[in-house]
């Protein structure tokens, strides 16, 4: 690599007795960070969610490192001896297969153990597969939540989805191969089925595939090509519509119409925004000329 490149990151303070929560490609070797590389370079062993994984990640990169298994099965054993060796002044790394450690993945206990050591925790900022999926998905997901894997049991998951439907905040999920169907069918079940759909598949593969449609339209998407339904999945469902004022105009509406206030004569504005947005126009103008007031 470009030593010019390198020294960005060499000139970095990396206090010792510290974990280093390192980000990984989703897929792509490309979107390493120079400081990932950096501090995998220095750091006295690499703590993993899967060794051999990740020693063929690094030889990728040329990084050879002591390597030291933390998993779901392990963590809190592997977490106690980390503390132990980081008690030393030792600098570890963490990461798990792919993307960012701790999200829907191990590496969160192993965190709260070096926390409460009064140990310090550093973040590697890189890949994402919640923020990789968003950052396509446009301006309907302005506020979301990240809800992770639903529950395998179809009851669990019903009602972890009932408990979705009101809020009017997008939400994302992840999901494996062998359930993308089951759940995508599950989600259009338990909320409308006009609600937006955004699948994220092989984010950032050779075989990458985003596609967006009706939350009803979903399943017959996937079905249409047994390809669709391999690799690593993103869900993104839109939020509930904001409840709309006794006036008619909702919070999108509301917002629209602030904007062309801004540049637009209030008549203009309020017709224009009611063109978009389908909220009455008489409504909207009232309160354009609120705003022009204010």
């Amino acid at each position: 690599m470009d030593e010019r490149l390198m020294a960005l990151a060499e000139g970095q303070h990396y206090p010792t007795g510290t974990l280093y929560v390192v980000a990984t490609p989703l897929g792509n070797l490309a979107d390493i960070t120079v400081r990932a590389l950096h501090i995998l370079g220095m750091v006295d062993a690499i703590a993993c969610e899967d060794t051999r994984n990740s020693a063929q990640l690094l030889q990728r990169y040329g990084i050879d490192k002591p390597l030291i298994a933390a998993h779901q099965h392990n963590e809190n054993e592997a977490a106690t001896r980390l503390v132990a060796r980081l008690r030393e002044g030792e600098r570890i790394a963490y990461i798990s297969d792919a993307g960012t450690p701790g999200v829907s993945d191990p590496g969160a206990r192993l965190v709260d153990a070096v926390r409460a050591a009064g140990l310090g925790v550093v973040p590697v900022p890189g890949a994402s597969a919640v923020i990789t999926l968003l950052s396509a998905a446009g301006a309907w997901v302005d506020t979301f939540t990240f809800v992770g894997f639903l529950p395998s049991k179809a009851q669990q998951r019903a009602q972890a989805i009932s408990a979705l439907a009101g809020s009017t905040s997008a939400h994302v999920f992840y999901e494996a191969p062998h359930r993308i169907v089951e759940t995508v069918a599950a989600l259009a079940d338990g909320l409308p089925g006009e609600r937006r759909l955004l699948i994220g598949r092989e984010l950032t593969k050779r075989f990458e595939d985003i596609h967006e449609c009706a939350l009803a339209d979903g399943v017959a998407w996937l079905k249409a090509d047994a390809n669709r339904q391999r690799g690593e999945f993103v869900l993104a469902v839109s939020g509930a519509a904001a409840s709309a004022g006794g006036d008619g105009v909702d919070a999108e509406a509301e917002r629209v119409l602030a904007l062309l206030v801004a540049e637009l004569p209030t008549k203009s504005a309020a017709r224009l925004a009611a063109a978009i947005t389908g909220a009455p126009k008489n409504a909207l103008y009232e309160r354009a000329l609120a705003l022009k007031h204010d």
